[in-house]
């Protein structure tokens, strides 16, 4: 079975300032034959303060609201709107997680109206790309991006014909092969519902 490796933000920040707590006290030892360590070293060690005023949940992610079976997910900014995406967690039909579909869009101008983000799970053969399907309708295949510890990208770019047919559809099927099965497919179920109200509330993004 394949399984979706989510990380937090949280734990991610954790393990960088236990990284940076362990290069600093590498840092601040002494050269041998010296009593105190450099200016630098000691100035590494000290706080510099930060604005007291400051938001402390500024750059963190949050829910608005829930669309259907969509999530409005915004990140907090100091801005008066802050930019929002659609969000869905997709499982297993069993309730394990296996990928995400974040969707967004983009000022006009361009082919694409919109753009997506899809991440699957490391044990997914990238060759074969992924394939999206609207109420079992024509099939369109993108590529993947990149991996990370988390999981693979693809980030695609959808017309205005790809988002009518999104708008009009009440599920959309996302198809990846599995790199230990590659005679096998897995097929995911992306809800459409809310995703008309949904569309329209999403910030445009500009890439």
């Amino acid at each position: 079975m394949m399984t979706f490796r989510k990380t937090t933000l949280f734990s991610a920040a954790l393990l960088l300032a236990t990284s940076g707590m362990a290069f600093a006290q590498e840092t601040a030892k002494p050269e041998e034959g010296t009593s105190e360590g450099t200016a630098s070293q000691v100035e590494s060690q000290l706080s510099l303060g930060e604005d007291a005023n400051k938001d402390p949940n500024l750059g963190q992610p949050y829910t608005l609201e829930e669309i259907g079976d969509w999530e409005m997910r915004c990140i907090k900014t100091e801005a008066e709107e802050d930019p929002c995406q659609l969000y869905q967690l997709m499982d297993d039909g069993e309730g394990v997680p296996v990928a995400e579909f974040t969707m967004f869009r983009l000022p006009e101008g361009g082919k694409a109206i919109a753009g997506a983000t899809v991440v699957v799970p490391l044990e997914t053969a990238l060759p074969n790309q992924l394939t999206i399907t609207v109420d079992g309708g024509s099939a369109r295949r993108y590529p993947f991006a990149f991996c990370n510890p988390v999981g693979c990208y693809a980030r695609i770019g959808l017309t205005a014909a790809d988002v009518a047919v999104f708008k009009k559809g009440s599920k959309a099927t996302i198809t990846i092969v599995p790199a230990l099965a590659p005679d096998q497919k897995v097929n995911l179920n992306l809800s459409l519902t809310g995703f008309t109200a949904g569309f329209e509330k999403s910030s445009i993004i500009q890439q």
